[in-house]
């Protein structure tokens, strides 16, 4: 008798090829339950709601003020700096880790790039410094956290600490003055594109990238599987180490632009500046529908988030509201924002 053929129906691997991709392999859905999606949906018409909302009580109580275009000017102005942060915070978080640091970057970044040894270089010595000591370190907490163990809170907690007093050893506590005309000329009316100022512009730049990175590329889907389910991406094939690393770097880079960008609008450097960037940032990412355990992320919402408190923040001021009140308004939209936040979780379990 003559040998069989070999049978088509074998399913094993043929030799010399290997198997096991290096990401998991594509899904017809994005990993959430029926009626989430909906939520989330509901959820930023929810944002937009309040945002609009915001505008009627500030046009209603300060309406010669309020809705002056120099004032939308500086609300936009002013969320731009914040907004970077929260981008770069978004994907922190998305992963399930977390960044108390970045105010403390943003400073260093900001005095470091404001010496006089530096301005010497002009514009492009500024801006590169600026971004070059965020990337340098987000680095740092990248390396600390994801190859020397240790836990986000403590690792970016220290990072705080040492930024901070770098920052103050840098200016010996002193203002250090811009004078780079063409850095400074970035903050005037002149510089604006049809009534958009370039910050404002910078800032719709990187969103836009984020909102790419996170929802339409291999990187953006590596953040959330590894924020979902760590110990499941690293067996889908993921460098779960690696791209923690990769996220607290982008949290670096996105400190540095907004460093630079402090640096146009307030004309300085401080080691003051960036106070408390961190609660903003991450209280405007949980606000916009991003889950503090990590495993979703959304920019758009996280940029909605940072838009109702720098409005809040903008009607209380015109208003005369002191700030204690504002903080204790800010911590109860995050209580809300939390709470929302469960009840749509437990909702997509059902």
């Amino acid at each position: 008798m003559t040998q069989p053929a070999p049978s088509a129906q074998h399913n094993g691997p043929e030799k010399g090829v290997l198997t096991g991709p290096a990401d998991p392999p594509p899904a017809k859905t994005d990993g959430r339950k029926p009626g989430l999606g909906l939520r989330l949906d509901v959820r930023i018409l929810s944002l937009l709601g309040v945002l609009a909302a915001l505008v009627l009580v500030g046009g209603i109580t300060e309406p010669d003020a309020f809705l002056d275009t120099g004032n939308l000017q500086l609300i936009l102005t002013q969320a731009s700096v914040i907004g970077v942060v929260t981008v770069g915070m978004t994907f922190v978080i998305t992963s399930g880790g977390i960044d108390l640091s970045v105010g403390a970057m943003v400073a260093l970044a900001s005095v470091w790039a404001t010496t006089l040894a530096t301005q010497e270089y002009g514009f492009a010595g500024i801006a590169f410094t600026a971004v070059i000591v965020g990337l340098a370190a987000g680095l740092v907490n990248g390396v600390l956290i994801a190859y020397g163990g240790m836990v986000p809170f403590i690792a970016t907690l220290a990072m705080l600490a040492s930024a901070r007093g770098l920052a103050l050893m840098i200016t010996d506590g002193k203002t250090q003055i811009v004078t780079v005309d063409s850095v400074l000329s970035l903050g005037l009316p002149d510089s604006y594109i049809l009534g958009v100022p370039p910050l404002v512009i910078m800032f719709a730049a990187v969103t836009v990238i984020g909102w790419l990175i996170l929802n339409r590329t291999t990187f953006g889907r590596r953040t959330v599987a590894v924020g979902g389910n760590a110990e499941a991406a690293r067996l889908a094939g993921i460098d779960v180490r690696r791209q923690r690393l990769y996220l607290y770097v982008l949290s670096g880079l996105c400190c540095g632009i907004a460093a630079f960008m402090l640096i146009v609008l307030s004309g300085s450097g401080q080691n003051t500046n960036g106070n408390l960037y961190e609660l903003d940032a991450i209280a405007a990412a949980i606000i916009g529908g991003t889950l503090l355990s990590g495993g979703r992320g959304t920019i758009v919402g996280s940029v909605l988030g940072v838009l109702i408190f720098t409005t809040i923040t903008n009607i209380f001021a015109l208003n005369n509201l002191q700030s204690d009140v504002q903080q204790i308004a800010k911590g109860a939209i995050i209580v809300a924002a939390v709470l929302v936040q469960r009840r749509t979780l437990r909702g997509a379990d059902t």
